[in-house]
């Protein structure tokens, strides 16, 4: 465990709380976004407060934990590995992969012997098991690919429009500040990665056999960043390509994918009646450099990856998003948390009037007083069009609570 890690500290500091409290902790994320080392980072905090703290840590992708398969493998491995007298905490990386784990951590929960904490990279699987046999007794943190901010620190770069650009060309998985910033090295790391990923989370796990279908749909999605998306649409643009498929299979391969992380969807909401649409959501990336290793990085679609963008520091801070529909008119978010609501139109460039009525109009058709937000990539900004924000999207970034002043 003696690894050299970069600090995450606003994760740590949401998790801190939280140590010694008889809760179970659950970091949840896409596979290699960096849960392993935030662990390894509470692990060190634990140490730094007592130095006689009995850490039992398991990561179940590494092959000396090969055998512990079952909940009651894992069970039989942690309790021989108790200390009478001392504080126990167990960190269990990658947790899925251990069958009926949730019975484990059940009945190691109802012992009060470890504090316990657990990694996943299966939304469906930790949702459904764990508020199944532990309701009530958890707490659910996701972890995301580096913000643009940890992205600086990281990479040890200052904001601008180069910086950016890298990041949307690159995006934030961690283990990229060990290799040169270039498409052939970087592209190819990530490529193994979304192997990885596909092959374990989704294809294992769903017992998929249309690779080839998997891998075109995927490639659909990266190329409607931001466009409403149906799986009839999906369905006609396929069969179109000589791929036939039915709506029903594109919906059960989307929910395996968004369980995996790999994607994020987001369902329309009514402004005024705050129904929720079930159908034309749209499909956003966890992280930009896996979608560009797959289809290729083109800076024309910059616009559309900024939108990207958006959703993830939103979805980063905390935020339930929806798109806004309001009388034919679409509003890109409307984020809300604890009695906050924020609407947030995204564009690459106010280059003409037209675009500027298009932006701040549909903003300005809403009736009310909540916080509205315009984010484009534009130098020279500011308050415009009846007191809405126009942000940049490098201080958007950069900027943990929202507040437009």
């Amino acid at each position: 465990m003696n690894k050299i890690y970069k600090k995450r500290p606003y994760y740590l500091n949401k998790i801190a709380p939280f140590i010694g409290v008889d809760i179970i902790k659950v970091l949840i994320g896409q596979r290699r976004v960096g849960k392993s080392y935030i662990l390894l980072q509470l692990i060190d905090v634990i140490k730094s407060r007592d130095n006689k703290a009995n850490i039992v840590y398991i990561n179940k992708e590494e092959n000396e934990y090969e055998t512990i398969v079952t909940y009651r493998d894992l069970i039989v491995y942690v309790e021989k590995r108790a200390i009478a007298g001392v504080k126990n905490y167990l960190f269990v990386d990658e947790i899925q992969d251990i069958e009926n784990f949730e019975k484990a951590l059940r009945h190691l929960f109802a012992k009060k012997t470890f504090d316990l904490y657990c990694t996943g990279s299966n939304a469906r699987l930790l949702s459904s098991e764990i508020a199944t046999g532990l309701s009530g007794r958890y707490i659910e943190i996701p972890i995301h690919a580096l913000s643009y901010q940890e992205f600086l620190q990281f990479h040890n770069l200052v904001g601008g429009e180069d910086s950016l650009l890298k990041y949307i060309r690159y995006g934030g998985l961690p283990f990229l500040i060990n290799v040169e910033l270039v498409d052939e090295i970087v592209y190819g790391y990530i490529q193994s990665i979304y192997n990885t990923i596909i092959l374990k989370d989704v294809v294992a796990r769903f017992k998929i056999r249309n690779i080839n279908f998997l891998n075109r749909l995927l490639e659909y999605l990266a190329d409607n960043i931001g466009s409403l998306v149906s799986a009839n649409r999906i369905s006609d643009f396929l069969k179109s390509q000589k791929i036939k498929t039915t709506p029903n299979i594109i919906l059960n391969y989307l929910s395996y994918l968004t369980s995996s992380f790999i994607i994020r969807d987001v369902h329309r909401a009514d402004i005024k009646g705050k129904k929720i649409f079930e159908i034309n959501e749209k499909y956003y990336w966890e992280d930009l450099g896996l979608r560009n290793s797959l289809v290729g990085y083109k800076a024309m679609e910059v616009g559309q990856m900024l939108e990207n963008l958006v959703f993830l520091h939103l979805s980063r801070l905390g935020f339930k998003i929806h798109i806004g529909q309001l009388d034919g008119k679409e509003v890109d978010f409307v984020a809300e948390r604890e009695g906050r609501k924020i609407y947030i139109q995204v564009a690459y460039l106010m280059s003409d009037k037209t675009t500027k009525e298009r932006e701040f109009g549909n903003l300005l058709a809403i009736q009310d007083n909540y916080q509205k937000i315009v984010v484009s990539m534009d130098k020279i900004i500011g308050n415009d069009y009846e007191g809405i924000f126009h942000y940049q999207i490098i201080d958007f970034l950069q900027d943990d609570k929202l507040v437009a002043v």
